[in-house]
């Protein structure tokens, strides 16, 4: 039975509603939160930067809330207005997913700020935000597997495969950042990515979850571009990391989210490659910046996919800029999102 063109328009505009509330909300959460970190001196240096400015720090905590706010809006509207049970779990756990998330990344910022935290310490910190999806017995134990073809992974998948991909998506987004804007901008990209997805395969929740996020994103851009007013901090990649994996494992998009996340295994391997191999240290993914702020490369080799961006630029522009190397790092990331969509939806 086709629904009445009146019920589809008014669900469409609910749902608009839901996305303009996550987006205002993280105007006015964001504004507020770098006003309080001002008076707190809760501040960090940006380093692309000739003059190292000061800028606010953790600003992931205003997205945290914003998103959460969002999503109970629309878990209101799910029994109020539409009068729909369905989903209404799977709603509530990322909203705890996110909760947890952006509160532990705090965390992380606080204490990684005063005195830093091993790598250790930082996996093993992740690992409760996998909860929510585990004890709901999130996504589908079924799994093509090369070789084996469909196998029931039982137990196995809740258990273990679940908090693996939370806490690997938590710490990986994690690893491609320190440029302004490219943390959020990278996030739009994948979410936006999820919710055209949703939309094809007719997954329309989880589509509406997935633009919920990427409208917060949005808005957080709007302080967080070139020159940013805020960092993201590890509470806004702890967020956002585990949401992919939430929304992936919700919306059966586990492939697709592996895909997306090409980038971040390319920066694995280069993080690897300075670390094991040319025994490099702890590098940083920062440029060295002139007078003007143009940036060159830090060091000989490429050890950071920003590194690799700054090294291909330099090729065709005399002079690279922060701005530069994450519109690349974004078009690099579009590309792999419209081909993941042709390719593998």
């Amino acid at each position: 039975m086709i629904p009445p063109l009146v019920s589809v328009l008014d669900e469409i505009v609910a749902a608009l509603s839901v996305f303009l509330v996550s987006f205002f909300c993280t105007l006015f959460f964001t504004d507020k939160w770098i006003k309080s970190t001002k008076k707190m001196k809760l501040l960090g240096k940006d380093l692309n930067k000739y003059k190292k400015p000061l800028v606010s720090e953790s600003g992931g905590i205003a997205v945290a809330l914003a998103i959460c706010f969002s999503l109970l809006i629309y878990i209101s509207l799910k029994t109020f207005y539409w009068d729909s049970p369905t989903h209404l779990v799977e709603a509530f756990a990322v909203s705890a997913t996110v909760l947890l998330a952006g509160f532990l990344g705090f965390t992380d910022d606080i204490l990684g700020w005063k005195k830093g935290l091993t790598q250790l310490q930082k996996f093993l910190l992740a690992f409760p935000i996998a909860l929510p999806l585990m004890v709901m017995n999130a996504g589908r134990s079924v799994m093509d597997i090369p070789i084996f073809g469909r196998v029931d992974l039982g137990l196995i998948y809740p258990l273990l495969l679940v908090p693996v991909g939370v806490v690997g998506a938590a710490n990986g987004f994690n690893m491609l950042g320190g440029y302004n804007g490219i943390e959020a901008g990278m996030g739009f990209i994948i979410f936006t990515t999820f919710g055209v997805t949703g939309l094809i395969v007719e997954r329309y929740w989880i589509s509406l979850i997935a633009f919920i996020v990427s409208a917060s994103l949005l808005a957080f851009l709007r302080f967080n571009w070139y020159p940013a007013k805020v960092f993201p901090g590890n509470s806004f990649t702890y967020s956002i990391g585990s949401l992919i994996a939430a929304v992936a494992i919700l919306g059966d998009m586990e492939k697709l989210a592996v895909w997306l996340f090409s980038l971040y295994f390319i920066e694995g391997l280069l993080y690897f490659r300075a670390r094991v191999i040319d025994k490099a240290g702890d590098v940083q993914a920062f440029g060295n910046p002139n007078r003007d702020d143009s940036l060159e490369m830090p060091y000989e080799k490429v050890y950071d996919t920003t590194h690799f961006a700054i090294w291909v630029l330099k090729k065709v522009k005399k002079r690279v800029y922060e701005r530069d190397v994450v519109c690349f790092l974004l078009f690099v990331q579009f590309m792999l999102a419209l081909f993941g969509v042709l390719l593998l939806v």
